[in-house]
C-alpha cells in the first residue's frame, strides 16, 4: 500500500483503561480532564493522574490526546484559560476541541500544540477541513454522517499534511454529529457540555392529546418502541475500504467503557490493521477470529453506519435498549505475591473451581482454573462476591502483570 499504516486511536476514562489500551495494540489514547470534556459521567483523570498517564504512554511510543470538546458558555471561558495553562505544563500530543472560540485560546495558549477538530463542528465536506486548517488545526474529525465516498473525496481535496480522524467503531449518537437537545430539555443536563444522560436510549410511545394516559403502539410491541436507540457501529469486515478512503486515524468510542471492553476492540482492530496492511488476504484470512472476538465485550447489535450510505430502518433496535454480555469482565492482573499467587482488584463475582480466562496482548486467550482466592492477610475464601476487593488469587497459569481476566456470560 501507498499510504502510511492509519494510526489506532482508543478512549481511557481511567488510569487502568489508559494501561490497558497502550498494552492491546492502540498507538495513541484520549482522555478527558475533569472539564471541558463530552464525557462528564465518566471518571476522568485529575491533573495528577493525567500527568501519570501521559508519562506512562510516552514510555511506550503512545500519544496522548486531551478532550476539551464542550460548547462553551461565557462562564466556562476564564476557567477554560486556567486549565490550558494546566496542560502547558503536562505536555499531552494534542488537544480536541469542538468550539472555535476555544479552539482560539488553545492556539494563543498553547500555539506548539496540535490541535484537532472534533466530530461535535459538523465536518462534513472538504471546504470546513479547509477552514481549520487555514487556523491550524492538524486534524479533523469527520462527522459520523458521511460515507466513505465522501471521506475519500475529502482526502482528495485537502493538503497532504492534513489529517482525517473517522469513527469506526463503538455507540452511535442519534443527533447530528452527537449535538443533541434531548437531554437538556428532559433532565436539564446539557449533552453539549459533557452530561447527556442518554435519553436515545429509553423507551417511548405515542399518545393522542384527547386520550392522556393510553399509550399507542409506535411498533407493534406490547413494550412499546426504543425509537432512538440506534445499532453499535463495527467496522472490523471493512479495514480495506477505510484503507482505501484515505484515513489517518481510526477512532474507537468508548471513554464510558470497560478496561475487558478496551482490551477486546484495541486488540482485535489492532490485529486487523496490520494484518490487512500486510495484505489483504492474510485480513481476509483471519476474519473469522476478528468477528468471534469483537463480540467478546459488551454491544449492541452492529452497523455500518452511514459509511455505505444513508442507514435505513435496521439501523435501530425497536424491542430493548439491553447489551449483549458475551464476556464478563473480573479484573486486570497485578503483582505478584508468594505462592505463585498475584494481586487483583476484583470488578465481578467468580469463585474457587470455576474456568476463566486469560487475555493476552497477543491475541491467545489462556483457560484457567481458578485454585484459590485468598485476602490481602492469605485468608482462602470460596468466592469473590464484592466489587473492588482487594485480593490474591491463584490460578493453574499465572497471569502476566496487566493481564485481563474475564469469564463467559449469558449471551456467550
Amino acid at each position: 500500500m501507498n499510504r502510511k499504516k492509519p494510526e489506532l486511536l482508543v478512549p481511557a476514562g481511567n488510569m487502568e483503561v489508559l494501561r490497558t489500551a497502550i498494552r492491546y495494540g492502540a498507538d495513541a489514547v484520549y482522555i478527558g480532564g475533569e472539564a471541558f470534556g463530552l464525557r462528564a459521567k465518566a471518571k476522568n483523570f485529575t491533573m495528577e493522574e493525567m500527568a501519570e498517564g501521559i508519562c506512562f504512554a510516552h514510555e511506550f511510543g503512545v500519544k496522548v490526546y486531551v478532550t476539551a470538546n464542550i460548547l462553551a458558555h461565557n462562564g466556562d471561558l476564564q476557567e477554560a484559560r486556567r486549565y490550558f495553562e494546566e496542560l502547558k505544563e503536562l505536555g499531552p500530543d494534542a488537544l480536541i476541541i469542538s468550539d472555535p472560540g476555544i479552539f482560539s485560546m488553545a492556539r494563543e495558549i498553547l500555539p506548539e500544540m496540535e490541535i484537532h477538530v472534533s466530530t461535535q463542528a459538523n465536518n462534513t465536506n472538504y471546504g470546513t477541513f479547509r477552514f481549520w486548517h487555514s487556523l491550524g488545526a492538524k486534524r479533523v474529525v469527520s462527522a459520523r454522517e458521511l460515507s466513505l465516498s465522501e471521506i475519500k473525496e475529502i482526502r482528495e481535496n485537502i493538503p497532504e499534511e492534513m489529517e482525517i480522524e473517522t469513527f469506526i467503531h463503538g455507540a452511535m449518537c442519534i443527533s447530528y454529529s452527537g449535538r443533541c437537545l434531548l437531554s437538556n430539555y428532559f433532565t436539564g443536563r446539557d449533552a453539549n457540555r459533557g452530561a447527556c444522560t442518554h435519553p436515545c436510549r429509553w423507551k417511548y410511545a405515542v399518545m393522542e392529546e384527547s386520550r392522556p394516559g393510553e399509550y399507542l403502539p409506535v411498533y407493534e410491541n406490547e413494550r412499546g418502541t426504543f425509537l432512538f436507540n440506534s445499532k453499535d457501529l463495527c467496522m472490523i469486515e471493512h479495514i480495506p475500504d477505510l484503507l482505501d478512503a484515505g484515513i489517518d486515524s481510526m477512532k474507537i468510542e468508548g471513554r464510558m467503557k470497560t478496561a475487558l471492553y478496551v482490551a477486546v476492540v484495541a486488540r482485535t482492530y489492532r490485529k486487523a490493521i496490520d494484518d490487512c496492511f500486510y495484505s489483504e488476504e492474510r485480513y481476509k484470512n483471519h476474519m473469522e477470529w476478528y468477528k468471534a472476538e469483537i463480540g467478546k465485550c459488551t454491544t449492541r447489535p452492529f452497523t455500518t453506519g452511514f459509511f455505505y450510505g444513508k442507514p435505513g430502518a435496521d439501523v435501530q433496535i425497536y424491542d430493548n435498549s439491553t447489551y449483549n454480555q458475551a464476556y464478563i469482565y473480573l479484573g486486570m492482573a497485578g503483582e505478584r505475591f508468594a505462592g505463585n499467587r498475584f494481586f487483583l482488584e476484583q470488578k465481578n463475582k467468580f469463585s474457587v473451581g470455576e474456568t476463566i480466562e486469560i487475555m493476552k496482548p497477543s491475541g491467545e486467550n489462556q483457560e484457567a482454573l481458578v485454585e484459590g482466592i485468598f485476602d490481602l492477610e492469605g485468608r482462602p475464601q470460596e468466592s469473590a462476591p464484592h466489587a473492588r476487593q482487594h485480593l490474591q488469587i491463584k490460578l493453574s497459569h499465572m497471569p502476566e502483570k496487566y493481564d485481563i481476566l474475564r469469564k463467559k456470560g449469558i449471551s456467550a
